[in-house]
């Protein structure tokens, strides 16, 4: 890509919105410098490989693929140059108890008849239920989400109020699922994506429930290869716009002068006409701009975040019986467990958690013959995190599973590795160990986040999950475009929504 723009921007870190990011500014003409502290690109999407196996380190859930689509249609590109997208049928199983289960199919129809065999009437509900979410969901994408939300006034088109009206978009998810469905296993059913927000279904607003669009009548898809195939292709995009990467480079230092970055150090010097930064917020603020700052640290302590989580990444010697794709543990109480991550935060008395097998999809992710497993068990954030612990969760979750599934697993383990709370922190600066950001109650929504631009720096402006729109890969990927159009608007002293 020829650099056909005067301005040199540069890019913190190099995740799905800083990739995002650098390649919106890279195409406008501007050369671009990421610099990313780890050894590689994909923030919290990377890989782990050992004995065979390789491991999504991160996402594993591929939700709303017309947003990543729409990214790569901005350069002329589809996903379909990068990886092959395969949509699962069904998309996910959860389970309830030991012999009790659900799969979720992959339409509409077949869906309907799931719903009517748990519960009388609610399959012609459901498609009702699914027509709203679908209208949340093109609001949401079409009207909400692609605004730096700076100010109540950007979201104050007639339509969009009659529509948030409408839907009665405020109230939360917990309350607009209940006045609909009664059956337990489709409440939990509609209600598990908010775990994706990092929030719970009674803080949650219903607008979220366009969640419900997204997984079910979109569907579930998976990347072959691994989800990081997504952050392999943006990094290669990037890469063809002429984005400029600097890895092992954490930046120590920023030089400001006349209220603008004019460099940033490294060890190096490198100039620069602006910055988006999407590493982690709260440690930016504190270690690169102190008395610059947009806010406190009293402010960060008193924010909701998002669960941190207890991942194992486990190869298993052959195969596991009554596993597919994506597996839910929904065999204790929900409520108990959302205590513990937010009202009392502890270790959970009674965890639920997930079980993503991809090698039931992609022979490609384990040796011949042998299963691939990652298992991860939603926690609190910032308490107390050592190996003896987690060695103990494990041994309970492990238990749990071969008792639901009737399977043994753990006498054929080669490969076992954990991450906690303290590898979050460590390797994404990742404040109080969080695993998706700030969770998303009605408070911590749209303007009321972090703000995207700097309230003292003229040329800074953040993205990522800490930010607008908030947490997860879509949102990153939408952050990440949003920030670099607000930087060339700066520079060219127009509307943002130009360069988007």
């Amino acid at each position: 890509m020829k650099h056909t723009s005067p301005y040199h921007a540069t890019v913190l870190g190099s995740g799905f919105s800083g990739m995002a990011a650098a390649s919106s500014l890279a195409k406008h003409g501007l050369n671009v410098d990421v610099f990313e502290k780890n050894s590689g690109p994909g923030g919290r999407s990377s890989l782990y490989h050992e004995a065979g196996f390789t491991f999504d380190k991160g996402p594993s859930w591929y939700w709303m693929p017309d947003v990543m689509e729409r990214f790569f249609n901005r350069f002329d590109k589809s996903t379909s140059d990068y990886f092959q997208l395969k949509k699962l049928d069904p998309g996910f199983r959860i389970y309830f108890g030991k012999g009790e289960s659900i799969d979720i199919p992959d339409t509409l129809e077949k869906q309907k008849a799931l719903f009517e065999s748990l519960e009388s009437g609610s399959g012609v509900k459901l498609e009702k239920f699914l027509a709203e979410c679908k209208i949340k969901y093109d609001v949401g994408i079409n009207d909400l989400v692609y605004k730096p939300a700076y100010s109540l006034l950007e979201f104050m088109s007639f339509d969009t109020i009659y529509k948030m009206i409408k839907m009665n978009a405020l109230q939360s998810i917990h309350k607009y699922v209940r006045s609909i469905f009664k059956h337990p296993y489709i409440l939990s059913l509609l209600e598990f994506p908010v775990l994706f927000l990092g929030g719970t279904a009674k803080t949650t607003p219903s607008l979220y429930s366009l969640m419900n669009y997204s997984c079910l009548s979109q569907g579930t898809y998976y990347p072959m290869g691994g989800f990081y195939q997504l952050s392999d292709a943006m990094y290669l995009l990037a890469q063809s716009q002429g984005v400029n990467f600097h890895f092992n480079s954490p930046v120590e230092q920023l030089s400001i002068q006349d209220k603008k970055i004019n460099q940033v150090t490294n060890g190096q010097n490198y100039p620069t006409d602006g910055l988006v930064s999407s590493i982690d917020y709260h440690y930016f603020e504190q270690v690169l701009m102190k008395n610059q700052a947009n806010y406190s640290e009293a402010y960060w302590d008193q924010r909701v975040m998002s669960p941190s989580a207890l991942i194992f990444y486990i190869g298993v010697k052959g195969k596991v019986k009554n596993l597919i794709h994506h597996n839910l543990f929904f065999d204790e109480d929900f409520d108990h467990h959302a205590k513990d991550i937010y009202q009392t935060p502890q270790w959970p008395e009674k965890p639920l958690f997930y079980v993503c097998c991809p090698s039931k999809t992609d022979d490609t992710v384990a040796p011949a013959g042998d299963e691939n497993l990652f298992v991860l068990m939603p926690l609190a954030t910032d308490i107390e995190d050592t190996e003896e612990i987690r060695s103990r969760y494990f041994d309970k979750i492990m238990g749990r599973l071969e008792n639901i599934i009737g399977d043994k697993i753990v006498d054929r383990i080669v490969v076992k590795k954990s991450y906690c709370i303290n590898d979050f922190k460590a390797e994404y600066n990742s404040y109080k160990g969080n695993a998706y950001g700030l969770a998303n109650t009605l408070m911590q929504s749209a303007m009321f986040k972090p703000t995207m631009k700097s309230k003292k720096i003229k040329n800074l402006f953040h993205c990522g999950q800490l930010t607008v729109p908030g947490p997860g890969v879509p949102p990153a990927i939408i952050s990440g475009q949003v920030a670099a159009a607000q930087l060339m608007s700066h520079f060219n002293h127009d509307s943002y929504e130009k360069y988007l």
